[in-house]
């Protein structure tokens, strides 16, 4: 569960985040690269107390990590500058 949770589900939740707390799609994919490594090295000192994992494991999973925040922003971003067309207009 714990995978799941670092890799999958924390980074699309700091995507999120990013793209509330930022409006602008340049400040929310910035805080997105910047914040996803750092909240991920915090979620393994919390979630492993032993420093059984080390700052070299977040590392590793950091690229991955990243890009499946930055995904989530860009996803987010385009779902919510769609414009609507009224049924009226159009040829």
């Amino acid at each position: 569960m714990k995978p799941l949770l670092i890799l999958v589900l924390l980074p699309i939740l700091i995507g999120v985040v990013s793209n509330v707390l930022f409006r602008a799609i340049r400040s929310a994919t910035f805080a997105a690269t910047i914040g996803a490594p750092i909240v991920v090295y915090l979620c393994f000192k919390i979630l492993d107390p032993d420093d059984t994992w080390s700052w070299l494991a977040a590392l590793l999973v950091s690229p991955l990590v990243i890009a499946m925040a930055l995904v989530t922003v860009l996803l987010w971003f385009g779902r919510q500058r769609t414009r609507k067309r009224s049924p009226g207009t159009g040829a």
